[in-house]
């Protein structure tokens, strides 16, 4: 008897604990919730207050902080579409392929390129940060003709060389775990090395693929100093920046406008999270195998 209890008093410890620290990350959401339908007097003084009949708005928090300025609130949601789209798409097909044949060839040059790749996972961006935002003002596409790096359309190629590292590791862990015989079956009935990847291996790869694709897409959406320190924000301005700016004349910041459009802008992601955390568990422990 005693024995059967301590299992459940540990599994009831640990929910309570757990429980805890998820109303702990909850209660941020709950607070901009709240915020974004309150008066801005109100919410400086009654922060955690519920709205009421005096604070209560409806969405005009919403409408202010859309037609704030003079640059538009949707052309801020077009560019953060467009770069985050655009990124994860790079991220997904060159890392991929940079994985296949990490795992494939294993030879020294390929170890110590996954090496290096794993290693930018733990450098912090603000050593480089500096460097990278003259380097996007100078370096053009295809080398001396070509645009810049500091466009929405360029900024991707940035975003790869900071994803590729969480990426490489998930999409060579999950290689792996493929047979070699379903490669050489490829190679035999006539299929070349891309004609492979994209018929055979690509498919196979889906799990991981959704897994990294959700975690680059979180990240990208919310990402405020990589577009802030590369793009020119008189032209464009993803919705961080545009959340940024929302503020009058000798610095003075609506709030209330202010949590609108966080709350729009986190609730895209909140959905697709939940909707696709499941793939999530799923590609990380099909990218956990051991090789």
């Amino acid at each position: 008897m005693r024995g059967s209890r301590r299992p459940r008093r540990r599994g009831r410890a640990l929910t309570a604990v757990f429980g805890i620290i998820s109303v702990i990350y909850v209660l941020p959401v709950v607070m901009v919730l709240i915020n974004a339908f309150k008066v801005n007097s109100f919410v400086k003084t009654e922060t955690f207050a519920l709205p009421d009949r005096e604070s209560f708005v409806g969405f005009e928090n919403f409408i202010k902080g859309m037609t704030f300025g003079n640059y538009p609130f949707f052309r801020s949601v077009f560019y953060s579409v467009v770069i985050t789209l655009l990124s994860t798409a790079l991220i997904l097909l060159c890392t991929s392929m940079a994985a296949w044949y990490i795992a494939r060839v294993n030879d020294r040059a390929c170890r110590v390129f996954y090496t290096l790749c794993v290693f930018s996972m733990v450098v912090p961006f603000q050593m480089v940060m500096f460097t990278l935002s003259k380097t996007a003002d100078t370096v053009r596409l295809l080398g001396f003709w070509g645009p810049k790096l500091n466009t929405p359309w360029t900024i991707p190629i940035i975003y790869l060389g900071f994803g590729a590292g969480l990426a490489i590791f998930m999409f060579t862990g999950f290689v792996k775990s493929i047979p070699r015989e379903v490669e050489e079956a490829a190679a035999i009935d006539g299929c070349g090395p891309i004609r492979t990847y994209f018929r055979v291996v690509f498919p196979m790869l889906r799990p991981t693929m959704i897994s990294v694709g959700i975690l680059e897409i979180m990240w990208i959406w919310n990402d405020y100093l990589l577009p802030y320190l590369v793009l020119d924000r008189n032209e464009y301005m993803t919705i961080p920046i545009h959340i940024q700016y929302l503020q009058g004349s000798y610095g003075a910041v609506d709030l209330g406008a202010t949590m609108a459009l966080i709350l729009l802008s986190i609730i895209p992601v909140i959905v697709f999270y939940l909707l696709c955390q499941k793939h999530i568990i799923k590609g990380v422990a099909a990218g956990a195998v051991k090789g």
